[in-house]
């Protein structure tokens, strides 16, 4: 049994704080979940930071819903922030510390054969799940999508693709329909678009069974290589921009197109009414090759917040009300948020919360826990070592590589993180250290190799 160290927090509790506009959803409804590959935090028009990006159909869902401004990723990387979205763990907790690639030597996780998927969860409510896309949580048997609970899998298995175009990764064909090699012709974002409506398509007029995609976009993550009339449109457009940007925007506005025209097919079909959206990212955008982070210091890779700081709302037309929220979020509280919209129960402990009652309207507490990060990594910068971070409300620790001293910071004095604090003697920062000290004790009980 792997021992948590958090439990789901109960939403009944909350109840009675709810203020007057709260508002009851509906039960079951279809529920999609968009998870994006390496969006900058600012790589969204309706954030305010970039104004040389255009998203109007992603702005939609969160200026229509819930934007949450203090979301967050479980790691800065893929492989770990989609097990602690897909168990509710930490992904640690999982077996998944780093990231799961082709080369034996390069892998840093081995998702735990006792964990247990959002998927599995559904189905007990009575919810077909299908998967899109990325899964990045296994290359084979018996960590695949459809063993791990996921009725229907149409996508890719690696981590990134080395073309947009061919879909390879290091020569190998990750793309797979259940367990069938396909051989697919097109961009991946439209063909992960085509498949996903082809899904909601096919599902409609089954309203006694709800389905839930989760749908993973490799955009924008490198190579950065859009569709070339969308390239010409930004380049036309962004006078003076840098090549790179020019290359990464016109991935995130094809990427946006894609999105629309899945709300169109769900609006066509009768079924954007019943189907609550779900949009955020994987971590943080990668800096390197042009992404905007907004005001957060760091990127991809970093425990700064800009590396795992990420866009993120929720929609549901007629149901969820539009709201600008600033609780403390993360990718793993959609695993209860989820279940709670289902009404799936499970009994195991976990590491995140439900942030149901934020979606009716009502108040909750959501930053009154510590929570922790972890990367494993290799390369001669990590050597095959884990850096962290841990935070308490504003306080929080953390490093960028496993070489250097933690770093102490006052997020909401210091929203740059920019000045550490002394900490050898501030009982804050050991009260902190020694629960991170705890969460890795723990965490060496649960293997992440096979």
């Amino acid at each position: 049994m792997m021992k948590k160290t958090i439990v789901i927090q109960s939403c009944m509790a909350l109840a009675a704080l709810a203020p007057a506009h709260a508002v009851d959803l509906p039960s079951k409804p279809n529920i999609l979940l968009i998870l994006t590959d390496d969006l900058g935090y600012g790589d969204v028009g309706c954030q305010g930071f970039a104004k040389d990006v255009h998203t109007p159909n992603i702005d939609r869902l969160l200026s229509e819903g819930v934007r949450f401004r203090n979301f967050h990723a479980n790691c800065p990387v893929s492989s770990p922030s989609r097990a602690a979205l897909l168990t509710g763990c930490f992904p640690d907790m999982v077996g998944v510390p780093g990231v799961i690639r082709t080369t034996k030597e390069d892998s840093w996780g081995y998702l735990s054969q006792q964990a247990v998927l959002l998927p599995q969860v559904l189905k007990s409510a009575g919810y077909h799940s299908a998967l899109v896309g990325k899964w990045h949580l296994g290359l084979e048997s018996p960590n695949t999508p459809c063993e791990r609970g996921f009725d229907y899998f149409h996508g890719f298995l690696g981590d990134m693709m080395d073309d947009y175009y061919t879909h390879l990764r290091q020569n190998h064909n990750y793309m797979r329909e259940n367990n069938r090699l396909i051989n697919p012709s097109g961009h991946a974002t439209d063909l992960f678009t085509d498949w996903a409506i082809a899904y909601v398509n096919g599902r409609n007029g089954r309203r006694a069974d709800p389905f839930f995609l989760y749908l993973a976009y490799n955009a924008p993550h490198v190579p950065l290589q859009a569709p070339s009339e969308w390239v010409e449109k930004v380049r036309n457009r962004e006078k003076g921009m840098s090549e790179n940007r020019v290359k990464l925007v016109a991935l995130i506005e094809h990427l946006d197109d894609n999105i629309g025209r899945l709300y169109r097919a769900l609006e066509a079909n009768g079924q954007l009414d019943n189907t609550i959206i779900i949009f955020t990212s994987d971590n943080g955008g990668q800096i390197s090759v042009g992404a905007n982070n907004g005001p957060l210091r760091g990127g991809k890779e970093d425990m700064y917040e800009g590396g795992i700081r990420v866009a993120a709302g929720a929609y549901w037309k007629g149901a969820i009300r539009p709201a600008v929220n600033d609780n403390f979020v993360m990718l793993s509280d959609l695993f209860p948020t989820v279940c709670d919209l289902a009404g799936a129960r499970f009994s195991h402990a976990i590491d995140g919360m439900s942030i149901l009652p934020i979606l009716k309207g009502e108040r909750q507490t959501t930053d009154d826990r510590t929570v922790f990060w972890v990367r494993r990594e290799g390369n001669l910068r990590y050597g095959g070592m884990a850096y962290y971070a841990a935070r308490n409300r504003d306080l929080k620790i953390l490093q960028n590589t496993p070489w250097e001293p933690m770093q102490f910071f006052d997020i909401m004095s210091d929203t740059r993180e920019e000045r550490s604090l002394s900490n050898q003697t501030d009982e804050r920062y050991r009260k902190l250290f020694r629960a991170l000290m705890e969460h890795i004790r723990q965490s060496g009980a649960i293997p992440w190799q096979e």
